[in-house]
């Protein structure tokens, strides 16, 4: 089935001139186009653009993704290079998930903080408590706040 860039937007729930802009990057190489010159999207091109959306969430460059999908275009004999990248890729999600992991767990600390100055009325509750007085996933991250 073919679908209009308005459609596949649609699908994609992103906007048409995510859609346009991808083709205008040289993202989107295999869409095909009308007679009329408007671009024509195939189901198999929805697999292809999450991918796009895939990698641009792991934070990579426009131009890294122009070169995968070249990449792609060049056919099997570029597996290896395409699994290389998708190893790199994985090991920089795994940074960020452990940097947003820390974050998470700060955030934690403090929402903890509050409630407990919250219902003592004041931050010197939260502040004065011993490790121990502690929840035990709490301590290494005030550990971490304080300077030593």
């Amino acid at each position: 089935m073919l679908y209009t860039i308005g459609e596949m937007a649609k699908q994609l729930n992103v906007a048409t001139s995510t859609l346009r802009y991808y083709d205008k990057e040289g993202l989107l190489p295999f869409v095909e186009r009308s007679e009329g010159g408007m671009r024509m999207f195939k189901d198999a091109d929805y697999e292809f653009l999450k991918i796009i959306s895939c990698l641009k969430a792991t934070g990579m460059q426009l131009k890294d993704i122009r070169e995968f999908i070249s990449l792609v275009m060049k056919g099997d004999e570029t597996i290896e290079a395409r699994l290389e990248l998708f190893m790199k890729r994985k090991e920089e999600v795994e940074k960020q998930m452990a940097q947003l992991q820390v974050t998470l767990d700060t955030v934690n600390f403090k929402c903890w903080y509050y409630e407990t100055a919250k219902r003592a009325g004041t931050t010197n509750v939260p502040d004065n408590m011993s490790n121990d007085e502690l929840p035990k996933e709490l301590r290494a991250v005030r550990a971490r706040l304080r300077k030593k």
